[in-house]
């Protein structure tokens, strides 16, 4: 006999095949593959489509590679600028329109609360109610969180402090000296606005990759998807978790296609130090691998130049180009700075640019390692019916650009059809001791 108390309603769950998570390049990529192999999605997306395009990038940001290589699947830059490089807001429209092209069913405002394994599948919770499916597709991106040290804690509550998730503009920053930490893409490009609005910048330079922007008359990245270099995938290279953990390359899009490097910082001024490693009786201590740090960039970008020489003229195609060309070594302080005292005043400011990192604290199934990486061969993840989209070095070194969600979204799209239809199934396209991977 009931004694009057209403029991928890558990509550009911919408059916669908396939849920996919972010409505960014990724998630839209899939949806189109999706859909021309007629299994039926749904796309949930915590704000709007290129949501992080939207709210999470600094207001001078532009890609990294030019307008020509902003492909999707089925749609190729037909704009009037191919050499160009997108902003924020040109990508935004992009996405947006090719949302509408393709009918992606994008549930928008609805943020993902929690993935779990449940009876021929998972469920998904949202704040905007539940669904049951067969598969999930982690289509979120690699960026969710910004990458903070230890140290941040440790530094007086008084200093004003930014990740590069959350800068936007100069203006954001008191006036006077700024410490910028990390010298990939993100941080050289914001030390040089914050160094160009009249704010003295300290760059703490760790490991990084130097490229130039043209080279013998392209873009880099032209040499980059030409020679092959793009298509490498985790069985072609030695240490595949090592190539997922190198910072982005030292590049920015401008019209002037400028060249944009730790020479190019020192002639505005901007003062170069070691890497961070510690605070100590109020001051910020550098170390002394700076000259290290410059020296195996500068080499590492020689082996890559010759290497893209070499493949010209196997190619029959170098004397299509100028003469081969090498950028000035990277010039390094005869003494650099190995402590700054805070309390001198010279820094107002730190801008952490120290990297970004994927955000499954929704994620109740048990894929991630020790470190919280998810454990995923290719894309495939280690749990049935369960796919990454937009990681990078995914299945090829393109993987993390914009147009390598196309391959990436076919083969897992495939791999996932075959699922639904068999069960358990071989990616043949995954070989080597190196497929077995983590990002």
């Amino acid at each position: 006999m009931s004694d009057g108390r209403r029991l928890p309603q558990r509550r009911s769950a919408r059916p669908v095949t396939v849920v996919v998570i972010g409505a960014g390049h990724a998630g839209l990529a899939m949806s189109h593959y999706l859909a021309a192999r007629g299994i039926d999605h749904v796309i949930l997306e915590r704000g709007e489509v290129g949501n992080a395009w939207r709210h999470e990038r600094w207001d001078s940001l532009r890609l990294l590679t030019p307008n020509w290589q902003c492909r999707l699947p089925g749609l190729a830059y037909n704009g009037p600028e191919p050499h160009g490089f997108m902003d924020a807001a040109e990508l935004v429209s992009l996405l947006g329109d090719y949302a509408t092209h393709i009918a992606a069913p994008v549930q928008t405002h609805t943020a993902v609360r929690s993935v779990r394994p449940a009876e021929g599948g998972y469920r998904v919770i949202t704040d905007r109610g539940d669904w049951r499916c067969r598969a999930v597709v982690l289509a979120s991106g690699a960026c969710n969180l910004p990458v903070v040290p230890a140290l941040d804690a440790a530094l007086p509550a008084s200093l004003p402090r930014v990740t590069a998730l959350g800068y936007r503009r100069p203006a954001q920053l008191p006036p006077g000296g700024v410490l910028v930490v990390g010298a990939s893409a993100s941080g050289v490009q914001i030390a040089e606005e914050l160094q160009r609005s009249g704010r003295p910048v300290t760059l703490a330079v760790g490991e990084h990759v130097r490229l130039p922007r043209r080279y013998r008359g392209r873009d880099i990245q032209w040499w980059l998807e030409a020679s092959g270099l793009l298509d490498e995938g985790p069985e072609d290279v030695d240490d595949p978790e090592r190539v997922r953990r190198l910072p982005s390359p030292q590049l920015v899009g401008s019209a002037e296609h400028r060249q944009l490097d730790l020479n190019a910082l020192q002639a505005l001024g901007v003062r170069l130090v070691g890497r961070l490693v510690g605070l100590r009786d109020g001051t910020l201590q550098f170390s002394g691998s700076l000259p290290a740090h410059c020296a195996a960039a500068d080499l590492k970008l020689g082996r890559l130049l010759d290497g893209l020489d070499a493949w010209a003229r196997a190619a029959g195609v170098d004397d299509e180009f100028p003469p081969p060309e090498r950028l000035p070594a990277t010039r390094v302080p005869t003494a650099p700075r190995l402590g700054l005292d805070l309390d001198s005043g010279e820094i107002r400011s730190v801008v952490w640019a120290t990297g970004y990192r994927p955000d499954y604290t929704w994620l109740q199934v048990p894929v991630l390692d020790r470190k919280g990486r998810l454990r995923h061969r290719g894309g495939v993840v280690e749990a049935p019916g369960l796919y990454a989209l937009g990681l990078p070095f995914l299945r090829r070194r393109r993987s993390s650009f914009l147009h390598g969600a196309d391959d990436d979204a076919r083969a897992l799209s495939a791999h996932l059809a075959a699922w639904l239809a068999h069960g358990p199934v071989r990616d043949a396209t995954l070989r080597g001791r190196h497929a077995v991977a983590t990002a």
